[in-house]
């Protein structure tokens, strides 16, 4: 039906997706304003091409159309750079560091949560360090959850550069998450650092 332009059809595969596109366009971006604007261009996209949609994977299909729109909101910022209202004002308070509720428990302390917090946020200082193809690839197979061939359909890659990025990407993780390693668990530490 929403191939058909059934603006309620679309709307309910938007309603359906909207969290998925959302937390891929947050992943890639890194700024929650600029996935906001990812995520709407994505969909307005989507509905403009679905009479283009051949059929398999729709969620494929609309995570390269995301993927795509991140791409083209990245290179508009780079040509137009912009400083948020709250970096020119060295008086405020500090920025508070995102919510890690997602890797907090009830059962843990202060101590614990804000370790985990310090964590989290040095997992994503180093997923924005990537370059933006093995970026784009960690984010879909290793916060999304995707599969490599779902990765590949998205990207519009073959199936051997996917896993080529996803294997170069996890080992710069692996470096940059070194220079954290009083943050890190035992068992993702070097091998010379677990003793």
């Amino acid at each position: 039906m929403a191939k058909k332009g059934d603006l309620t059809a679309f709307n309910r595969l938007v309603v359906s997706h909207q969290t998925v596109v959302y937390n891929l366009a947050l992943r890639i971006m890194g700024d929650p304003a600029a996935a906001e604007d990812a995520a709407q261009e994505a969909f307005i996209s989507a509905y403009r091409k679905l009479g283009g949609f051949r059929g398999g994977s729709f969620r494929a299909w609309l995570m390269r159309i995301v993927t795509n729109a991140c791409y083209d909101e990245l290179r508009r910022y780079r040509r137009r750079p912009q400083t948020p209202l709250e970096d020119l004002n060295p008086l405020d308070e500090p920025a508070e560091v995102d919510s890690a509720g997602f890797l907090q428990s009830d059962e843990e302390g202060p101590e614990a949560a804000a370790d985990r917090a310090e964590l989290a946020r040095a997992l994503r200082e180093c997923l924005d360090r990537l370059p933006l193809e093995f970026k784009v690839v960690a984010v879909l197979v290793d916060v999304q959850g995707f599969d490599y061939k779902e990765a590949a359909e998205v990207m519009d890659k073959p199936l051997g550069t996917v896993k080529s990025r996803l294997a170069r990407a996890r080992s710069r993780m692996q470096e940059c998450l070194q220079g954290y390693r009083e943050l890190l668990p035992l068992e993702m530490r070097l091998e010379s650092e677990r003793t």
